[in-house]
């Protein structure tokens, strides 16, 4: 190994971000044949439990801009997989439910989905699972509780 790949090796950074890289090219080749991409997998999932989610719900839920998760629901509205509606309670808010197709699509979709996660956990035991993501929820912890650098210079 060269000194650059050792040093990448030693930094948990890289790893987390190759195996978010690994997942996400290996949803979006599952989901490939639902015409669907993992963003939009990502906002039907959540409008399957959140029926009536707004835009901004929905960008929250599925960590993208306000403006990229515009660009989504107008994709998946073109598609016919949601409608959006005005809201009876606010005036500017549009709510967004799944048509019916939209509900066969990811319902099929998140088999596939679900088949790589479980692919993933099979690869340990549900101890270490259980351990996996507790060390995960306390890295983001330590990386949220940070001070931002750009705070540490002034």
């Amino acid at each position: 190994m060269n000194p650059l790949d050792d040093e990448l090796d030693r930094r948990i950074g890289t790893r987390i971000k190759r195996a978010e890289q690994l997942l996400m090219a290996t949803k979006a080749r599952a989901l490939k044949p639902f015409d669907i991409t993992v963003p939009q997998y990502a906002t039907l999932l959540y409008l399957r439990y959140v029926p009536a989610a707004s835009a901004a719900q929905l960008a929250r839920a599925s960590l993208v801009s306000p403006q990229t998760m515009a660009t989504i629901l107008g994709n998946l509205e073109g598609k016919g997989l949601v409608e959006r509606t005005a809201s009876l309670f606010h005036q500017k808010v549009l709510e967004t439910r799944l048509t019916e197709a939209g509900r066969r699509v990811v319902d099929e979709a998140d088999l596939a989905a679900r088949a790589i996660e479980d692919r993933m956990l099979d690869a340990v035991t549900a101890d270490e699972a259980a351990q996996l993501k507790s060390l995960l929820d306390r890295v983001m912890a330590a990386i949220d509780e940070a001070p931002d650098v750009r705070d540490a210079s002034a």
